[in-house]
């Protein structure tokens, strides 16, 4: 397989990316084809849908590896469950699934969408227009994830930038209070970095309340 397109996302590395998009939903991402695929034909139709699937490929990990089972961040980090269970990035083949929002389609042709779980560059192998009427289950069940999550109050003490783009942070602060720590670090002296396009978010945790203490350009 080789990727149609890549995806300009806010973020520079894999720690802060949310786990679950759709709960950013301000965080805005683009889908830039690659050359073959630049050809607005390749999009005809697809404005009509308010949501794509995306298949693309967690090539941070090339190389690292994976295991029959994993401890997924919801279970606190500690209890294993098999890999075909979870989502998690480590997986035989490394392959993510994830709905978003389309926003618009500018010219190039370019996406524009919201939701998106990725890293800047992250490779997208496939897009396929999310159909509600099949795609979405309400009997579901959830297993595991089902419990219940708590979010963070999210307590900015430092200025934001008067030059960030719209929206930046709202999108930040949807983006701490999915708590993007390790489930197994809870120190609350630490002082944690993610980098949110175009500036690093400094931040502690304490009582379940994230504070972010600096907003400085990105290095």
């Amino acid at each position: 397989m080789e990727p149609v397109a890549y995806i300009r996302s806010p973020f520079a590395d894999k720690f802060g990316v949310p786990r679950q998009g759709n709960l950013a939903p301000h965080v805005i991402s683009e889908i830039v084809f690659e050359p073959a695929y630049r050809n607005p034909d390749f999009v005809r139709g697809i404005a009509a849908f308010s949501h794509l699937w995306l298949i693309w490929g967690f090539h941070c990990n090339e190389g690292a590896g994976w295991h029959p089972t994993v401890r997924p961040p919801r279970l606190g980090g500690n209890t294993r469950v098999g890999v075909f269970a979870t989502r998690s990035p480590f997986r035989p083949n490394g392959l993510g699934l994830s709905v978003v929002k389309l926003v618009s389609v500018e010219d190039g042709p370019v996406l524009r969408v919201s939701g998106a779980d990725m890293v800047d560059g992250t490779p997208i192998y496939d897009i396929k227009p999310y159909i509600a009427y099949a795609d979405s289950i309400p009997e579901a069940t959830g297993g595991f994830t089902e419990t219940p999550r708590t979010m963070l109050q999210v307590l900015v003490e430092c200025p934001v930038p008067k030059s960030a783009p719209h929206d930046w942070a709202m999108a930040m602060q949807e983006v701490l209070a999915q708590d993007p720590r390790p489930a197994y670090q809870q120190d609350p002296e630490r002082v944690y970095h993610i980098i949110l396009k175009p500036y690093e978010v400094s931040f502690r945790v304490q009582d379940g309340v994230a504070h972010v203490l600096t907003i400085r350009p990105e290095p």
